[in-house]
């Protein structure tokens, strides 16, 4: 199969309502290409899980502005004041997730786990309305894994099979998330032939991803 394809092929398999993953940390290893077109498009009422919700300017924090989400599921959104603002008027639901458990409920749904169980969260809001476990005498919160019907992630330098290195920290939660999708499509700086890359270096392989969009930005 020929992974790679037209930006407009790309954003055709985002549709209206579906949840979407989109990598990055404070906007650092967002697709920014595919985000702009989605903006463009008008996709909506989408149930984003992400890190953060980016800048008002930058990031998926475009698309909330557009108002493209009807949930999000976030560690924080604390450096995008529209966020905070649809979530304080009821605009949009935002469930805010602490960080490690939201990296482990995402890496849980792509790899077929039925939850995991960890004390993060336990007497603060965080545990309402879900099952606790006590294990050796230490009460713990079970934590479902999160899916997505599509991945849209960032990485410097893909092979023309899929196989993908990130450039540090833009890694962050794109390896997790390309995992995960039913879809994952992901926006390159470089497309390089097959056997380029050294196997050892490769940071996501193949088998996760389905299509690549060769970035603007080299």
């Amino acid at each position: 199969m020929d992974k790679i394809v037209a930006l407009d092929q790309a954003i055709d398999m985002v549709q209206d309502g579906q949840t979407i993953m989109v990598g990055g940390f404070m906007a650092n290893g967002t697709p920014e290409r595919i985000i702009d077109a989605l903006v463009e498009k008008g996709v909506k009422n989408l149930t984003l899980i992400c890190n953060d919700t980016g800048f008002v300017d930058r990031g998926v924090g475009k698309m909330v502005v557009k108002k493209q989400f009807s949930k999000i599921v976030a560690s924080h959104v604390g450096l995008n004041r529209e966020t905070g603002r649809q979530m304080n008027e009821a605009e949009t639901v935002v469930d805010l997730v602490p960080q490690g458990t939201l990296a482990e409920s995402i890496r849980a749904g792509g790899f077929g786990l039925g939850g995991f169980l960890t004390p993060t969260g336990i007497g603060t809001l965080v545990e309402e309305g879900k099952q606790k476990i006590t294990v050796d005498g230490k009460e713990y919160l079970l934590e479902k894994p999160l899916k997505a019907d599509v991945a849209l992630i960032l990485a410097n330098v893909a092979d023309e099979s899929g196989n993908l290195q990130y450039a540090g920290s833009e890694n962050n939660f794109n390896q997790l998330m390309a995992a995960n999708a039913d879809v994952t499509i992901v926006e390159a700086r470089k497309i390089v032939p097959c056997g380029t890359l050294n196997p050892n270096m490769v940071h996501t392989p193949n088998v996760f991803v389905n299509y690549i969009v060769e970035s603007e930005v080299q």
